[in-house]
């Protein structure tokens, strides 16, 4: 446990763990131009859970135009952020503070709700100059949700079910309940030259579908593998890490992995990260698709609500086994 000053108001305890000494060379690749690379998508979402994507047609321009956009508000001293988290709700500017029991992090955030509409300037009124980061958002927002739905579809071509959008409609759905979140990690010399490192988003698997993550260079995501390990992910800021969600593993019957993750602060370095979640209508009901149950076999999963999922999911701990009680 470290005790810092984060910002100009407050200190807080986090905890501190060993970091990997070297960065995990086998992540899975999928490249959207090449037919063959496509082929590995399965292994990689029953083994991992987790994969990168490359030739995934998101200009690097409009990633950059975000990150910046990002950096600038994350730029403003402590007391003017702080005072912009007054919007009701858990969506807006937070720090430090992960969810609502007790979970911490060395991290500050912006967490916006996306519909199936266009980011209004109301949603961005916690910003001191909406307006310049309005269009750039809606964008990105636009952009990130195709290339969520073309992987998708991808996963029900490999896994030979019809229609291919079966995935897909989920999150396209007008009443979808997805999110962006953009994550600011400041960096953390208090720690530089230990074989430790510092909780920035403590370990967790995410309860949506899907969720795409782009970040800028800077280390520090880590994911569990089966053996309950943890390695640490090289980053690559022109592509994007995919992660298999709790939802999607229950619509597969357990047969594709919700990837447990977590991410340490750098000690020289601040991490930029945006993360689109995909996830369903809140009345959407959650089952394993009957052609994914193999015969002679039972669904581990009973029918649920995706509303009723995020309301017992949003109750626990960050590592806790969400799924457990379904």
């Amino acid at each position: 446990m470290v005790v810092l000053a984060h910002g100009e108001l407050e200190q807080i305890s986090l905890p501190v763990v060993h970091k990997p000494t070297n960065f995990f060379s086998d992540v899975p690749v999928i490249d959207l131009s090449d037919p063959e690379s496509k082929a590995r998508l399965i292994g990689a979402c029953e083994e991992l859970g987790f994969f990168k994507v490359t030739n995934h047609g998101i200009p690097m321009e409009l990633m950059a135009k975000l990150e910046d956009e990002a950096l600038r508000f994350f730029s403003l001293p402590q007391v003017e952020k702080e005072l912009s988290a007054s919007s009701p709700g858990p969506f807006g500017y937070g720090s430090k503070k992960i969810g609502g029991n007790g979970d911490l992090g060395w991290v500050e955030y912006i967490l916006l709700e996306i519909t199936s509409k266009p980011i209004s300037h109301s949603s961005l009124s916690f910003l001191k100059e909406p307006s310049a980061s309005f269009s750039v958002l809606n964008e990105y927002i636009t952009a990130v949700r195709k290339l969520a739905c073309e992987v998708l579809e991808l996963m029900a071509e490999s896994l030979k079910i019809q229609p291919k959008n079966v995935f897909s409609k989920l999150v396209t759905d007008s009443e979808s309940d997805s999110m962006l979140r953009l994550n600011h990690y400041p960096p953390c010399p208090h720690l530089q030259g230990l074989d430790c490192g510092l909780t920035g988003f403590g370990e967790h698997t995410d309860p949506q579908i899907i969720s795409l993550l782009r970040s800028n260079n800077t280390s520090g995501l880590e994911i569990s593998l089966r053996d309950g390990s943890w390695v640490s992910v090289p980053p690559d800021q022109s592509s994007f890490f995919i992660n298999v969600g709790d939802s999607l593993q229950v619509l597969t019957n357990g047969r594709f992995r919700s990837v447990k993750h977590r991410v340490l602060a750098n000690s020289a370095q601040s991490r930029v990260s945006m993360i689109y979640f995909g996830g369903p209508s809140p009345r959407e009901r959650l089952a394993p698709l009957p052609l994914l149950i193999e015969e002679g076999k039972q669904s581990l999963y009973r029918e649920f609500t995706w509303c009723e999922y995020k309301r017992s999911a949003y109750k626990t701990r960050l590592s806790d086994n969400r799924l457990g009680q379904f």
